[in-house]
């Protein structure tokens, strides 16, 4: 792996300027967007009116307005979804996709020999170059960093296609780390505790109201989560993204994000908390049997949830 920051070409960047810029973003996406005043990156989900969520964002404090970090194929949809509930709102909305590049540092050397800022904190930026800590890491020995720059100032980030080692080493670290990710095949699929965003300080329960609070309130209040995000080892095989699956146990799922590993592959899936007979779950009713192996997570998937205001 190289020890320099490598763009991740999956990746895109919206931007929110303006006077209203994080207000109006308060009343879209999962999280406390006020916490960004305080220069502090956040991982927050933004979802349609019936809970479902759209995309997984991460959110850094730039000088230049808020930016949001998503896959590139969700980038100009998540924009004109948003861009209806602008209306007298002075927020801009752009997609800076081939103006800026994402890259990703799997650790503080990374950023020293690129003569990037180093990130002790969440949040560091200099002459509008962004580095951001994950938000998954950080409690992590060895934290990883978003760096988001403009293009014309990027000597020391190097990338290409989307499928290249740079992009799959990112996805299979996230995998590691349980942090999820929404593509076009499994956006509008979940609700976002079923992504664990819950237990990765994704979601705030006393903000009060967004698109698709309600739901997200009341699947957490009455403790209706059927579906939990589920690191697993599959065998060598032809696995997508948005693929249904069958596990030995009988429980059903979906997978979100799948790296390849030696001659077998790494991947998250949200799964049904219980079997296909016990459960009245039958959204992946149908899918593919599967011998895999359930791996641990880096946080407690059983952790108490927030406290819910309503």
């Amino acid at each position: 792996m190289s020890t320099h920051p490598l763009e991740l070409a999956s990746l895109s960047v919206l931007r929110f300027s303006g006077a209203d810029a994080i207000a109006f973003l308060q009343g879209q996406v999962s999280n406390d967007t006020r916490r960004l005043a305080d220069g502090l990156p956040l991982l927050s989900a933004y979802s349609s009116a019936q809970g479902r969520v759209v995309a997984v964002l991460h959110l850094l404090p730039h000088s230049s307005g808020v930016l949001a970090i998503l896959p590139r194929e969700l980038a100009r949809t998540t924009l004109e979804r948003l861009a209806k509930f602008v209306l007298r709102a002075k927020v801009k909305i752009e997609d800076l996709s081939d103006r800026y590049s994402v890259a990703g540092a799997h650790d503080v050397s990374a950023l020293e020999l690129a003569s990037l800022p180093a990130a002790g904190a969440a949040y560091v930026e200099r002459d509008g170059i962004a580095v951001a800590r994950v938000a998954d890491d950080a409690q992590s020995a060895t934290p990883r960093y978003w760096v988001v720059r403009p293009r014309e100032n990027d000597p020391a980030v190097r990338g290409g296609a989307s499928d290249d080692p740079a992009d799959l080493a990112w996805r299979l670290a996230d995998i590691r780390a349980g942090m999820p990710r929404v593509y076009a095949a499994t956006s509008e699929q979940f609700v976002a505790q079923m992504l664990n965003l819950d237990l990765l300080d994704a979601i705030s329960f006393t903000k009060g109201c967004y698109t698709g609070q309600e739901i997200i309130a009341r699947t957490q209040h009455l403790g209706r989560i059927k579906r939990r995000l589920s690191r697993l080892s599959l065998p060598s095989g032809s696995w997508s993204i948005g693929q249904p699956l069958r596990l030995a146990d009988g429980r059903t799922g979906r997978l979100t994000e799948v790296a390849r590993v030696g001659e077998g592959f790494e991947a998250l899936a949200v799964l049904s908390l219980l079997n296909a007979t016990a459960s009245s779950d039958t959204d992946t009713a149908e899918g593919v049997a599967v011998s895999a192996e359930e791996l641990p997570l880096p946080y407690r998937r059983n952790a108490a949830p927030p406290a819910v205001t309503e």
